[in-house]
């Protein structure tokens, strides 16, 4: 039996790299958070074989003094914190101080550094290497400003890493998603992305609905929904997309916790629920969606790579971005188009102009509706050139030696464009009591209280925004006349969606109906069912399921909804308590509730080749105009579909 003993500390570093640095791009994210720690404006990151041979990044941060360059290659050496306290409660990217310890163990690595301090450059830059751990001594080294590191040869003297590397392209696709995640997080700062000498991305910096074009597409930020909610400490901000741009892959789904991409279960639960009736089960949603809290109130240390949190209070997270994102996502009425989109040809009217401070946090971005206007196709011949020319004009305009030319129309600038109205949320709390039939009863939150009566704004000659009606097509669909063309309407679907909502605002409003069993179901539970009902057992009770302990290994069944009493009692209850304890009590049922009251809405609606009259026509699309999620059916299917006149004359070829 071989003898306990210390590992040396470079044996130490390669076990930690093993688990920090899995591929160059884990190694990249490393380099580039404590770039962004240290205040950079502007990032250039330099790759060959995706990674592999070279990983150089440049910024203009504060710089390392020199008495701090080579211990910054040392283990667990860090300036971000110095305490139990400052663990508790961190508010940079990096805080663990072994990234560039693992980096220098498993490569070549060079670190130059200039130090600023009090807006005062040191004397001149310093330069450490490391070669696979053996450190050399610090030496002079020229650099403007900021930080340099250069990483070599990654994993060549570790073949056991080395064989489980992918192909170049298939690294720099992980960098690249990588370095899309921060240029999301950080829109305030200048990114530019070389691979093998070549120029691949390029992002100025903006605001985050211009990174967000840049980075997910123009359609994903023409059509999404603009979310600003808080609540106490707690803050949801960003943009989600529309339902009716569900995709097929979860590629475009990016949420950040306090600036750090993070994938959480409890987080990516209540983004689903959200969605659930408005989005189609075979599609998933796009969002870029930020929430800030209360740095004690998330731990960021639990996983090696940092991608996942653990919140103090998950089950509060959770209501809060349910709530948040469901507000969001009810605004999403039949007829609402974004605003600032021309109706006839999809373009943006007035794009926002982006301010020239630098002070701006990406919360103030959040609050700015910008707009890239449509540039025209590029000829097939300078398409290439025009990509470059995309990436890089500023420099030409900036440089002194450039002539001055007048920018051409796809690139001018608007004259004073048109301000955008701040984004005001409301965190007061409503007023939870009203009087019905004589007694009180809790009114529902505002977004589950009832469809206002009252018609949306008309436009200006008096034209509701689905129009009027025409007639059937098929008796399947609604032919409705507006300003702007035509308005096709699924009369099934937009129906459907109108019963399904009125039905859960009744339910809301009165209290859940419970259907005591004549015989208890019993059924064997483990320590953990049998404690979250002693500890929620009032609250299932509310929500019309009565269980009781019969014995330390067992529960009973006594009483069921009466809106689910056909269904299994002890699968029911295993269920809902298996949910309990992952997202809380508060919606375990709404899911459940939700598909049993949309079956309903399906069976109560018009059917198809039934022959409506004009004013019951009319009446449905009045009715979609004040119906909360009237823009999809139950199932995520769009309701309704617009066909403008500019859209009619190029199907005819009018004007051409």
């Amino acid at each position: 039996m071989p003898r306990i003993q210390r590992l040396s500390d470079h044996l130490v570093n390669q076990i930690a790299a093993g688990e920090v640095v899995e591929r160059p791009a884990s190694a990249l994210k490393e380099l580039l958070e404590n770039s962004i720690d240290a205040g950079s404006k502007s990032l250039q990151i330099e790759l060959q074989a995706g990674g592999s041979k070279l990983i150089k990044v440049i910024d203009d941060g504060c710089g390392i003094a020199k008495d701090e360059l080579a211990l910054a290659l040392h283990r667990h050496a860090t300036s971000k914190i110095s305490s139990m306290d400052d663990l508790a409660k961190v508010g940079t990217l990096g805080f663990r101080g072994e990234g560039l310890a693992s980096i220098a163990s498993v490569s070549r690595l060079s670190l130059t550094s200039r130090f600023t301090e009090n807006d005062q450059l040191s004397a001149h830059a310093w330069r450490v290497e490391a070669d696979h751990g053996h450190l050399l001594e610090p030496e002079p080294a020229a650099l403007a400003c900021g930080t340099t590191i250069e990483v070599h040869e990654l994993y060549t003297q570790v073949p056991a890493r080395k064989k489980f590397l992918k192909s170049d392209s298939t690294e720099y696709a992980h960098c690249l998603s990588m370095v899309e995640r921060l240029a999301l997080a950080n829109p305030q700062i200048q990114i530019t992305l070389l691979h093998n000498g070549k120029a691949q991305q390029r992002w100025l910096a903006g605001d985050l609905a211009k990174r967000a074009a840049a980075i997910i597409g123009d359609e994903f930020v023409q059509s999404g929904i603009v979310v600003d909610e808080g609540f106490g400490s707690l803050r949801l901000y960003g943009i989600t997309g529309s339902p009716t741009l569900g995709k097929t892959s979860r590629e475009a789904q990016y949420f950040f916790v306090n600036g750090r991409f993070v994938r959480d279960k409890v987080v990516m639960h209540a983004l689903k629920e959200a969605y659930r009736d408005v989005l189609h089960h075979n599609l998933h949603a796009s969002f870029c969606l930020f929430l800030e809290l209360d740095p004690e109130g998330v731990d960021v240390n639990v996983h090696p790579t940092k991608i996942e949190v653990r919140f103090r209070e998950s089950q509060a997270i959770y209501r809060f971005l349910l709530t948040s994102l469901s507000k969001a996502l009810a605004q999403t009425k039949a007829g609402k188009l974004p605003e600032g989109i021309d109706t006839e040809t999809g373009e943006i009217k007035a794009p926002v102009a982006i301010p020239q401070e630098n002070s701006y946090k990406p919360q103030d971005y959040a609050k700015m509706a910008y707009r890239q206007q449509s540039i025209p196709l590029a000829p097939t011949a300078g398409e290439g050139l025009q990509v470059y020319e995309t990436m890089f004009a500023d420099l030409r305009q900036n440089s002194p030696s450039a002539p001055v030319a007048e920018a051409s129309p796809a690139y001018r600038a608007p004259i004073d464009p048109a301000p955008v109205a701040p984004i005001i949320s409301s965190t007061a709390e409503p007023e939870r009591h009203a009087k019905i039939g004589g007694a009180s009863v809790d009114q529902p939150a505002p977004w589950l209280a009832t469809p206002r009566t009252n018609l949306p704004p008309s436009e200006e000659n008096g034209a509701p925004p689905l129009g009027f009606a025409l007639g059937q097509l098929h008796g399947v669909y609604i032919l409705s006349q507006t300003n702007e063309g035509l308005i096709v309407v699924d009369m099934h679907a937009a129906h459907e969606r109108v019963v399904y909502e009125k039905l859960k605002t009744a339910l809301d409003l009165a209290n859940m109906p419970m259907q005591p069993l004549l015989i208890p179901h019993v059924f064997n539970a483990d320590k953990f069912d049998i404690a979250t009902v002693e500890d929620f057992g009032e609250q299932l009770a509310d929500l019309g399921l009565e269980i009781s302990v019969t014995s330390p290994t067992q529960l009973s069944v006594r009483a069921v909804p009466m809106l689910l009493q056909n269904s299994n009692p002890v699968e029911l209850a295993q269920a809902m308590l298996r949910d309990i304890r992952q997202v809380g009590v508060s919606q375990v049922l709404s899911g459940r509730r939700n598909e049993l009251l949309a079956t309903m809405a399906c069976h109560g609606a018009v059917r198809a080749n039934r022959q409506l009259t004009v004013p019951e026509m009319n009446a449905l699309l009045r009715e979609m105009e004040v119906t909360e999620r009237s823009g999809q059916c139950n199932h995520g299917r769009p309701t309704w579909f617009r066909l403008t006149m500019n859209d009619l004359d190029k199907m005819f070829m009018r004007g051409q």
